[in-house]
């Protein structure tokens, strides 16, 4: 079984702690309580791959706690700085770095905390009333003082999908990415739209390429802010290219053995990183 980067997490969310204000009391008070390391939103990690953690206690005077869940039973918190700002778009390469070097299911903890704090960052005002917002429910949504609105994180569907036609894959590659990288395209879903619909609608505004068939393959939250990615496999029915190069810089077709090439390091373009689910999506479509 593959199991796609940022999943397979292993802390117990303890839902019910959030709605117990004098039981998450208890658990910021308890002497196992660790909070989540980190700097610049990016991780510290041991030498063994593993997320490092400290006391409550060397968190900033201001900070504020979210309750990631309980590990074995024990606390386990992020802490959201008011008037931090929010990270950068990109990512930087210590990240990537950091995140080949995880175990399996320790970046999904970092996942859940990179995007409820990043969150917050950028939700302190009512979407309502323009008011200002408080953290509430552990850490796991905002309240309005003012108009006592509720709101919550968010997690926005992103389509990210191959198109396969006599056995082989479209791939295409943006300019921003390293030369010679190509990954599956992907999308986000928009109002009053299924997964099949944006899969079909995505490939060909990017690519010029119908497809139809499509069928689902496995997703995985990717926290940069805050996706849900949805891989999918679509029929084409030709294989005609016809670029938008506002999205795209180039695509091309690939058979399944310059596929498992490329995932091997040694093919005819640089494949995306394990951790991301373009990798788990063509390592599946390849041993098909």
């Amino acid at each position: 079984m593959i199991v796609p980067g940022f999943t397979g997490g292993t802390l117990d969310r303890a839902d019910r702690l959030r709605h117990d204000d004098d039981a998450l009391a208890s658990a910021m008070g308890n002497w196992q309580a660790r909070l989540l390391k980190l700097h610049n939103y990016e991780p510290e990690v041991t030498d063994d791959g593993r997320l490092a953690w400290t006391m409550l206690t060397e968190a900033p005077d201001e900070a504020e706690f979210i309750l990631l869940g309980l590990e074995d039973g024990k606390p386990r918190f992020a802490a959201f700085v008011p008037g931090e700002a929010a990270p950068p778009p990109f990512r930087s390469p210590n990240l990537f770095g950091v995140l080949d070097q995880l175990r399996p299911g320790e970046a999904a903890t970092f996942a859940a905390a990179r995007s409820v704090i990043d969150w917050h960052a950028r939700h302190g005002f009512c979407a309502n009333c323009g008011n200002p917002t408080t953290l509430f429910r552990a850490g796991w949504g905002r309240k309005c003082g003012s108009c006592k609105t509720e709101h919550f994180p968010r997690v926005d569907p992103v389509v990210i999908m191959i198109a396969e036609h006599d056995g082989r894959a479209l791939l295409g590659r943006q300019p921003a990415w390293p030369q010679g990288r190509y990954s599956a395209l992907a999308g986000f879903l928009e109002p009053g739209e299924s997964i099949e619909e944006a899969v079909a609608r995505e490939i060909e505004e990017e690519a010029g390429v119908r497809v139809s068939g499509v069928r689902y393959l496995s997703s995985q939250p990717w926290p940069f802010p805050s996706q849900l990615m949805i891989a999918c496999v679509g029929i084409a029915q030709d294989d005609k290219i016809t670029l938008d190069e506002n999205e795209l810089d180039a695509a091309d077709w690939f058979t399944r053995d310059e596929v498992r090439a490329a995932l091997a390091g040694d093919g005819p373009f640089i494949a995306p990183p394990p951790y991301a689910i373009a990798h788990t999506l063509l390592t599946i479509w390849a041993a098909e």
